[in-house]
């Protein structure tokens, strides 16, 4: 096996034995060669996390948000580490006052906001499991999350109110109090009275516990600090219990790898809080962010408004889901697209030679000055002016976005890998390694990772390319599903973690994310299919914005369901003399006919095998959407949904195409 110079082997590789699949070897990433960082002295809670920081930086800006003055939005105003400390503990005072003991549950639904840290705090100081109710979840998992949790007080988000109340009366069972992030109207008051439940506006709140004081808890590293409910593309959320330590565990092993690249964080760093704070990606880096004394500044919850808050606040490290870096992506290609064409020439020699500069292994503020000054500062100055890190994760972020960002972006782009069974990052790509495009790096050095065998799907994890099942061990990994140990046991065997998740060592000893592994499927003369993969591939045209490949085992072919890039359609449209808007252009033969073979092209240059190849597709204008339940609050493909919405079009599809001959 090729040396994998981002790798340390620490255990042999075990063939199959028992009827149970061959594993690879147990490698952990090469910046804990001399074992794993050990955590912060005296940080052994969520809780020391913030503490530490007063202590050290109490007049740091901590949460900033921005000021309306006569409607418009002005400057950021910030509360200092030590201003904030001050209301976490008049909050923690008036939960227990409430009657909330050590251990009890705290929902908290609404959009990032401070009062939504604040509350967070809270919860930490006081051993209080932190329950986040998804904004993007509907009042059905919403209510189920409060009953299955047992949440007893509920802090929310001023506009959310209605929707929480849609959860009566069952959720009241265990609610007893409610808590406004803003104020309560009138007429809700009265609503949630007749149901016996106490109910606070913010200020009302605070007043609450002001004459009482709670001694705080002594906080083990083995407590929950957090349930954290995953959507799950099938089912009901599952809790996921983390404990305190894998938080700790988690901000020491990020602190290591930043250090090594020479990138560390300081109280000087910037963040902007827009990702939800309900999911595990968002939540660990604005812990790693408060341990650091650093800033966090929130959004004003409207996607269009999301530029014009980056220019505000200026920061310095910018996490991102794909979809939003694909957005950043095309709004700069329709702007390169509608400049002259001295314009368009210009960026296009300029990215050309900044990319083949940096593939022969110049960083990216070293690969060509004058093209930064020239060209690409204006993107530069899109976000705001300072960003050195852009951190990409939640799914996989296409090679060809990755690629054009490391090269426009004048930044650092990092693809990372994990789950919110592992505490959010497990893998990260690391700075000015051009080989690394399209994998998610080696392991952060707070885990053992190995590759497990799956037979079916012809992944060997012994092969001279091992591909298997992703497995996870380490203090970052969860303390299991909350009151359901039959799921736990499914996914957590032996103290390693089972992904679900199909990798592929690089030889450099990153890590590729290639499929799920109940993403498969077998076709009707035999053949097995990975269709993330091939959507990734797919992904890859230009003309398509987003597809969803469909394949079963009656069928002896794949077929698709395309959402079309609207520029790039309408441009070939008005090329070829086809006449009409977005909508009846993809109802076009034609159209389908040119997207097909857009696919097709993608797929021989990546060298797909006949099987793979899709036949026909289906052209909707309306994109796969959170709203008709067909993605997940992250974005994954809710397969199962999909098919039930499409299942008319995928049968007339499998009718009209003409079966291929193998």
């Amino acid at each position: 096996m090729a040396q994998r110079k981002y790798l340390i082997e620490v255990e042999k590789a075990k063939e199959a034995k028992d009827g149970r699949p061959s594993v690879g070897p147990v490698y952990r990433g090469v910046f804990a060669k001399d074992g794993f960082p050990p955590p912060i002295p005296g940080m052994d809670s969520c809780w020391d996390v913030f503490r530490l920081s007063v202590e050290k930086y109490p007049d740091n800006p901590m949460l900033g948000r921005r000021e309306i003055v006569n409607g418009k939005a002005g400057k950021y105003v910030w509360q200092t580490y030590k201003e904030v400390y001050d209301l976490v503990i008049k909050v923690g005072n008036s939960i227990r006052s409430c009657g909330v003991e050590p251990g009890g549950k705290c929902g908290i639904y609404g959009a990032n906001c401070s009062e939504w840290i604040i509350s967070m705090e809270a919860c930490n100081a006081h051993g209080l499991f932190c329950v986040p109710l998804y904004d993007t979840l509907g009042a059905g998992a919403v209510e189920y999350i409060i009953c299955h949790a047992e949440v007893s007080i509920a802090f929310v988000e001023e506009k959310k109110i209605p929707e929480l109340m849609e959860t009566f009366p069952n959720s009241t069972q265990h609610m007893k109090t409610i808590v406004s992030f803003g104020k309560v109207a009138p007429e809700q008051r009265e609503q949630i009275g007749k149901f016996g439940l106490a109910v606070y506006s913010w200020e009302e709140f605070l007043k609450l516990g002001e004459d009482k004081q709670y001694d705080l808890p002594v906080k083990k590293k083995s407590d929950i600090c957090t349930i954290m409910y995953t959507s799950g593309t099938t089912g009901n959320p599952k809790g996921v219990m983390i404990s305190n330590d894998s938080i700790v565990t988690f901000i020491a092993g990020v602190k290591r790898v930043l250090e090594s690249v020479n990138e560390q964080l300081t109280t000087k760093d910037v963040y902007l809080s827009y990702l939800p704070l309900a999911h595990i990606f968002d939540r660990v880096i604005e812990e790693l962010f408060i341990s650091h004394g650093a800033s966090i500044g929130f959004w004003r919850g409207d996607v269009k408004l999301l530029l014009e808050d980056i220019g505000e606040l200026k920061p310095t490290i910018f996490c991102a889901v794909p979809r939003v870096l694909d957005r950043i992506r095309s709004g700069l290609m329709q702007k390169i697209a509608s400049g002259s064409f001295l314009k368009q020439k210009l960026f296009n020699i300029a990215y050309s030679y900044k990319l083949n500069s940096m593939k022969k292994g110049h960083s990216h503020d070293e690969a060509s000055p004058l093209c930064d000054k020239v060209v690409f500062d204006k993107v530069k100055q899109g976000l705001g002016g300072n960003v050195r890190l852009i951190l990409s994760g939640g799914a996989p972020l296409a090679i060809h976005v990755e690629a054009f960002l490391r090269v426009v972006s004048c930044a650092y782009v990092l693809q990372g890998y994990g789950l919110t069974e592992t505490c959010g990052g497990t893998f990260v790509s690391l700075p000015n390694e051009m080989q690394m495009l399209g994998t998610v790096g080696p392991p952060i050095p707070n885990v053992d990772v190995c590759l497990e065998s799956v037979p079916e799907m012809n992944c060997d994890a012994l092969s001279s390319t091992p591909r298997g099942e992703i497995c996870i061990r380490g203090k970052t990994v969860f303390s299991g599903y909350y009151k359901q140990e039959d799921l736990t046991k499914e996914v957590l065997i032996d103290g390693w973690f089972h992904t679900g998740d199909i990798g592929e060592w690089q030889p450099d000893g990153s890590l590729k994310v290639i499929d799920r592994k109940k993403n498969i499927f077998k076709l009707s003369q035999g053949e097995y299919v990975a269709v993330e993969n091939l959507e990734n591939i797919y992904g890859l045209a230009s003309a398509v914005d987003s597809i969803w490949v469909y394949g079963n085992s009656f069928e002896s072919f794949l077929v698709a369901v395309v959402n079309p890039n609207n520029q790039a359609l309408e441009n070939w449209a008005q090329e070829n003399g086809v006449h009409g808007d977005f909508k009846s252009l993809c109802e076009s033969p034609k159209a389908k006919e040119y997207i097909l073979g857009e696919l097709t092209k993608a797929g021989k240059e990546k060298k797909l095998k006949w099987f793979e190849f899709v036949k026909a597709v289906h052209l909707d204008p309306e994109p796969f959407d959170i709203e008709r339940d067909l993605l997940t609050p992250t974005f994954k493909k809710k397969r199962p949904q999909l098919l039930k919405c499409y299942q008319d079009v995928i049968d007339k599809m499998y009718k009209s195409a003409s079966k291929p001959s193998a």
